[in-house]
């Protein structure tokens, strides 16, 4: 009888202490998620393009040779005549570049022997505009030195129809040493301002060939 009621009382503790693990809640480990790389927020970076980090320069129009059109005069026993003779310089395709090349060339003298340069020599080009009333020719001082009546129409038409070789229309404003030039030569030839070609031929009787 003890060892029966010895052997009841074991089993009974050890079902009971069973029972017990049982009954104990599961210990969970919590830890805080962490995003994988992957949906990892991405950086924000400001959008700068390689222009504003290295603006590039601005680069002038390039010069090529060019066929411009420059007046001389053949001088006849009762009027003098304008000769247009087209030579070759260096400019961009800028009207100012242009027209100022032309002028450069015509004071360097005549391209043929039968042809008169009546512009003094010394002259030179201090500036050629192209502004929406006309073009602006301003002129050295040497413009207006020594010379006749013929000789000073002379220069006049060579300088305007020079001026005026891309529009003949236009009219053209002509200075010398920055003021206006309103009388030319000892002999006091009065320009009438602005010039034009029609104008001129009206006034001198010069002819063009």
């Amino acid at each position: 009888s003890t060892l029966v009621v010895a052997t009841g009382s074991a089993t009974a503790f050890f079902t009971w202490q069973s029972s017990q693990k049982n009954n104990q809640a599961p210990t969970v480990a919590i830890g805080q998620s962490q995003p994988s790389p992957s949906e990892q927020p991405a950086a924000i970076s400001p959008s700068i393009s390689q222009n504003q980090i290295n603006p590039q320069p601005k680069v002038a129009a390039p010069s090529t040779e060019k066929t411009a059109q420059v007046y001389w005069v053949r001088d006849r026993a009762t009027d003098i005549e304008i000769v247009p003779v087209p030579v070759k310089v260096k400019s961009d395709n800028r009207e100012e570049a242009l027209l100022t090349a032309a002028m450069n060339r015509l004071f360097e003298g005549t391209p043929d022997q039968e042809l008169l340069n009546t512009i003094p020599q010394g002259t030179k080009l201090r500036s050629l505009k192209v502004k929406p009333n006309g073009i602006h020719v301003d002129l050295t001082k040497p413009f207006t030195e020594g010379g006749g009546t013929v000789s000073m129409q002379g220069r006049i038409a060579q300088v305007l129809y020079t001026a005026t070789t891309l529009n003949p229309k236009a009219s053209v404003y002509l200075s010398v040493e920055g003021k206006p030039l309103t009388v030319l030569g000892g002999e006091g030839l009065m320009i009438d301002q602005p010039l034009t070609r029609q104008q001129f031929e009206q006034e001198s009787g010069a002819k063009t060939e």
